[in-house]
């Protein structure tokens, strides 16, 4: 039965809100709801019918997250408009809702204000190989809260770090490690293909010296060359754009070989741009071509082995038996 306000009432108690207005209210919301829901799984559907081949790219991503965007902006806007068409009551509602949420979900909000700081701030986006977290990888999704990272391994000086990870170069693991937006205020985030794609790489050899110094480093620098990127392969203008942009001279890009003394030996550490990806493979490439070389040159790879080149000669004595009186022999 209803009362005399049009409210609801069991057994002579009337529920406060429970009123066929609000009744109403509720159901065009879940109407709303609905109908949202179709339009997203629509639009979704749109999308993976016509950009084909070009699914799970940037492309594909950014769709994605302008449909749940758009979507989940009017559906705010409806349903305010539905419970509240008072102005006042609106403000009272948001503020008290406001300080509620913001004390009981404070990693979920951070979470989302990371989210938006990573898009307007373009710290990284789909496909691009980041660290963050402490996890390697490339970023396979983003969401409003989390980022999904397909990991890939850790060179042997962080092995130690928790999880262990048992590749030991910048290879897929087949692990997804889902990270929180949130930290990227608490902790930094690299990237290694914002802006400029490329990363340096050193690969250090020792070598006698008696050995050829000069034909180690030409060997080295043949093999880094061939397998390498050299300055004739970029752009000027690009590299102009990223000195001004950054106030930092890029350098020269082409492979150098720096030598260093250490004890017994001369390291030679050869030091060349690679892409961001497939960088294993470009220093196997290297190091096979750099061993070849060697060997064809009579070069010797030194090692901290120890190497005997002669024995001093060694006279053994033996001492001799002190004899006994005569008297003290046994008869």
């Amino acid at each position: 039965m209803t009362g005399p306000s049009d409210a609801l009432q069991i057994f002579g108690v009337t529920l406060i809100g429970a009123t066929s207005e609000n009744l109403r209210k509720l159901l065009l919301t879940f109407f709303i709801i609905a109908v949202a829901l179709v339009v997203t799984w629509a639009l979704r559907a749109f999308l993976r019918t016509f950009i084909g081949s070009r699914a799970g790219t940037r492309f594909h991503f950014w769709a994605r997250q302008v449909v749940s965007l758009t979507i989940a902006a009017l559906l705010f806007l409806a349903i305010a408009s539905i419970w509240f068409d008072n102005p006042a009551r609106l403000a009272t509602v948001v503020g008290l809702l406001g300080a509620g949420i913001a004390f009981a979900l404070q990693r979920v909000i951070t979470a989302v204000a990371g989210y938006f700081v990573i898009l307007r701030g373009k710290t990284f986006n789909v496909g691009d190989r980041i660290v963050m977290g402490g996890v390697r990888g490339d970023v396979i999704s983003l969401s409003f809260m989390q980022t999904k990272i397909l990991e890939m391994g850790q060179p042997p000086p962080m092995q130690g770090n928790e999880p262990s990870v048992w590749v030991q170069s910048r290879q897929y693991t087949g692990r997804i490690v889902t990270i929180t937006n949130d930290k990227i205020f608490s902790e930094p985030v690299f990237n290694y293909s914002d802006q400029f794609p490329y990363v340096w790489e050193e690969i250090s050899l020792s070598i006698h010296f008696t050995d050829d110094r000069g034909r180690a480093e030409d060997v080295m620098l043949e093999a880094a060359r061939r397998h390498t990127v050299v300055s004739k392969q970029l752009e000027a203008p690009e590299l102009e754009r990223l000195e001004r942009r950054y106030g930092v001279a890029i350098g020269d890009i082409d492979p150098r070989v720096f030598w260093l003394l250490v004890e017994g030996w001369i390291q030679l550490t050869v030091r060349f741009l690679v892409p961001d990806h497939g960088i294993r493979e470009i220093k196997d490439a290297v190091t096979r071509d750099i061993i070849a070389g060697f060997e064809e040159a009579g070069i010797q790879v030194a090692t901290s082995s120890f190497e005997i080149i002669s024995v001093p000669p060694l006279k053994i004595e033996r001492p001799r038996r002190r004899e006994q009186p005569e008297a003290e022999r046994p008869r």
